[in-house]
């Protein structure tokens, strides 16, 4: 596995994303899945969090569902720096694709749908792996070489 966004239980942070609303049947279906993709191999905890909408129409929070890593999940990498976090996704792919497009994919989202957060972790990371890039490419001189 690779490296994913992993929150991690902070009663004073905030976290930027989307949330998505489930109504009627889908709400089962919904958290059948996301128990499958999330939680199945244990290490999660969820919850329910207050979640702020940019929309102008809502004034209140609506309750969102969480999955919060735990240590105690098998896959958990736990902390890393940036260069050692760049180096594990440039080698690192799953049945979603691979780890760099996850990466590029995430930042581009918060870049252009949160421009008012500071993720400066991810960026160092993106930008650390931008910088490991070019070193992976192989020349035509070196390919005829071996």
């Amino acid at each position: 596995p690779g490296r994913v966004v992993t929150l991690l239980e902070d009663c004073g942070a905030c976290t930027w994303g989307v949330a998505y609303e489930v109504r009627g049947e889908q709400i089962a279906a919904s958290l059948q899945y996301l128990n499958m993709r999330e939680a199945v191999l244990g290490g999660y905890d969820t919850k329910l969090v207050k979640f702020h909408p940019q929309d102008k129409d809502t004034e209140e929070p609506i309750l969102a569902l969480v999955y919060i890593a735990t240590p105690q999940n098998p896959s958990y990498l736990g902390p890393a720096s940036e260069e050692d976090i760049a180096a594990q996704i440039i080698v690192s792919s799953g049945c979603a694709g691979h780890n760099i497009e996850y990466l590029l994919r995430l930042a581009d989202f918060m870049r252009y749908f949160c421009p008012q957060a500071e993720d400066k972790h991810l960026f160092s990371i993106e930008e650390a792996l931008i910088s490991i890039l070019p070193c992976l490419c192989c020349t035509e001189e070196s390919l005829e070489e071996t």
